[in-house]
């Protein structure tokens, strides 16, 4: 079976960093397209990263701060976070579209990781 699996969340101090990976598994041929999107208590679910056809994208709130990127051997992508603060607090979410074999048919299909809690203190 084909499905993401998200790793890295938890609990920092406000300037501390966090690495979230999402990993791939099952016969996959490459991921098109990802992207890290969050969401907070009282707040609608926002992107926060993602690489389209190899480019980098960021939200306003978090350039500088956070870097999106792969590694293709793996069929993995992370986001690292940096100098974290208070208001990035959300449970993050790994979205990607893969290209997969279904009965020997090439075909991209969209996923959803579980997400992962970021919770940082002041």
């Amino acid at each position: 079976q084909v499905q993401l699996v998200e790793s890295g969340g938890g609990l920092v101090q406000a300037g501390g960093s966090l690495r979230l990976s999402c990993a791939a598994s099952g016969s996959i041929f490459s991921i098109n397209a990802v992207g890290w999107y969050r969401q907070a208590p009282g707040k609608s679910r926002e992107l926060v990263a993602a690489i389209t056809r190899g480019r980098r994208n960021y939200a306003d709130s978090v350039k500088g701060r956070f870097e999106i990127s792969s590694d293709n051997a793996k069929n993995t992508v992370y986001l690292q976070m940096n100098n974290l603060k208070p208001e990035d607090t959300a449970v993050y979410s790994c979205n990607a579209d893969l290209q997969m074999t279904d009965r020997g048919i090439q075909i991209v299909r969209n996923f959803w990781g579980q997400g992962t809690q970021v919770t940082v203190s002041s």
